[in-house]
């Protein structure tokens, strides 16, 4: 999948000297753009080089979250909207269009208490 959206053109911006491009992980693949033609163009491209080799992209998994935008026009696998989003976990990380990182801090507070105290047992 790498060859589908390594052209790098579409990064998005992290710091004032650094830019994010793609997530990849194993058969998980964030998409990352400034714009949803951007996003339209990627999603595409990975579609493409999906289906060269025989690979489906399951449209019920995969979903949009947008972050501060106003636009709501959909991203589409071959015309099937993908679900928008507020929240997603993404590789046990709760990422969320509004909250900066405290859901995720949470979560992670509450499995490690979990944890503790399964520990308090022994």
């Amino acid at each position: 999948m790498k060859t589908s959206t390594c052209e790098g053109k579409h990064r998005i911006k992290w710091t004032s000297r650094m830019q994010l491009d793609d997530l990849d992980f194993a058969d998980d693949l964030a998409l990352l753009s400034q714009t949803q033609q951007q996003m339209q163009e990627k999603t595409n491209s990975v579609a493409a080089a999906s289906a060269a080799v025989g690979l489906n992209i399951h449209k019920g998994k995969s979903k949009v979250l947008r972050y501060n935008t106003a636009c709501t026009d959909p991203i589409t696998i071959d015309g099937e909207d993908l679900e928008d989003v507020e929240t997603h976990t993404y590789l046990g990380s709760i990422i969320g269009e509004h909250d900066r990182s405290d859901a995720d801090v949470k979560a992670r507070i509450g499995k490690a208490r979990a944890a503790y105290l399964q520990l308090k047992n022994i």
